[in-house]
């Protein structure tokens, strides 16, 4: 658990693009990278993948 926290971190902190998340190293339109890999780490921990 504690290591998907973590994960999430760094991934906000790298690729949180577009403006959902703020902004980041890499920004584009809507999400961005970091918007979509958030989601998707998001649901694979609700679905209990991780």
């Amino acid at each position: 658990m504690l290591t998907t926290i973590i994960l999430i971190i760094l991934i906000l902190a790298l690729f949180g693009g577009g403006n959902f998340l703020g902004g980041g190293a890499y920004r584009g339109p809507g999400f961005g990278l970091g918007g979509i890999l958030i989601i998707v780490l998001i649901v694979l921990l609700l679905t209990g993948r991780i």
